[in-house]
């Protein structure tokens, strides 16, 4: 089966069956995906499953494997970790722990989705058997017996627990020899999502505002707004300028061959005159792109005069008070009168 050309995925027991090679139609032209990472070369390979020792394991009673964690913006890291639990053993029942908003921010800190977002995405990974919302941060042996868990399965690094101890979240089960070591996928983390999020934060504030997102949806100010609007309209004009630099340099050697002149000659010209152009006109481009920052400046300057409070019942330093002081709406001349 080709995985590079179709996608099967299973939703509410009935298979879609989508074409990845027209997926790149959805998007819109102007998505700069430049930054973006590299789509890795190789698919990663299931995880083996085990092979039961013999015919009747499949009746036999499941084992019940339990895994936790925050799996806060789920991904496919988090999906494979799952799947090594799943395949632990023949006949895998997969429990899936998973902390709530208030223990994770104590222990752990802020999250993207929310509790009911994690639950519900932990619910439509195929590996997982059942969800366990409300987590508890350290397994111990009432949580074992409640939900009865032979083992439990997550990486080796040690976590720390909820004392200040900083004892390993999973000493116990460690102890009690019902600990089942799955491995990282290396290369893919929540933390490596958000850094990507965090290195191109204007590209996607910009793509954001194009979609009709208000700048006050994502906290960014007036002033930053107008900068990266600016900014944005500036890179646009470059590459259209590159643009038209490849379609000039096409047409000067078309016309070249049809006048019959020597084409390294014609070239060398060429070249010449359009690296001239462009030095008149990314010239003018700074002069502009310097006009419209002091536009804004000078609007932004403005704006913030006309919001300055009105003074009430100022003194002088000999202690006499003085009328409320109303200023005049001139912008450029702001001169005092006083209400009698």
């Amino acid at each position: 089966m080709d995985l590079s050309c179709r996608l099967h995925r299973s939703f509410d027991d009935q298979e879609y069956e989508t074409d990845e090679s027209s997926s790149a139609d959805q998007y819109d032209e102007d998505d700069d995906f430049s930054s973006s990472p590299t789509t890795p070369t190789a698919w990663y390979e299931p995880h083996p499953s085990p092979l039961p020792a013999n015919g009747d394991a499949v009746n036999e009673r499941p084992v019940r494997v339990y895994a936790d964690g925050i799996y806060d913006l789920f991904h496919f890291g988090h999906a494979r970790s799952l799947e090594q639990a799943k395949k632990l053993f023949p006949n895998t029942c997969l429990l899936v722990g998973c902390c709530n908003d208030a223990l994770t921010h104590k222990y752990k800190g802020k999250t993207v989705m929310t509790e009911a977002e994690r639950y519900e995405s932990l619910r439509h990974c195929r590996w997982v058997d059942e969800v366990i919302p409300d987590a508890p941060w350290v397994v111990n042996q009432e949580f074992l017996e409640k939900h009865q868990i032979d083992y439990v399965a997550h990486d080796a690094l040690p976590y720390a627990d909820a004392t200040s101890a900083g004892k390993d979240v999973y000493a116990f089960v460690k102890a009690a020899g019902k600990f089942k070591e799955t491995k990282r996928t290396d290369g893919i983390s929540t933390s490596d999502i958000i850094m990507r999020i965090i290195k191109d934060y204007n590209e996607y504030v910009m793509r954001n505002l194009a979609r009709g997102y208000s700048r006050k949806d994502l906290g960014v100010s007036y002033v930053k707004e107008k900068q990266l609007q600016v900014n944005m309209g500036m890179r646009k004009l470059h590459q259209k300028v590159k643009e038209q630099q490849e379609r000039v340099g096409q047409r000067l050697n078309t016309v070249a061959r049809t006048a019959g002149m020597h084409h390294n000659e014609w070239v060398k010209n060429a070249d010449r005159w359009v690296t001239g152009f462009l030095e008149k006109f990314e010239e003018g481009c700074h002069f502009m792109e310097k006009a419209i920052r002091t536009h804004i400046q000078k609007g932004l300057m403005r704006q913030h005069v006309k919001r300055r409070p009105v003074g009430k019942h100022l003194t002088f330093s000999s202690g006499k008070p003085v009328a409320d002081l109303v200023w005049t709406n001139s912008v450029t001349h702001r001169t005092p009168t006083y209400a009698t």
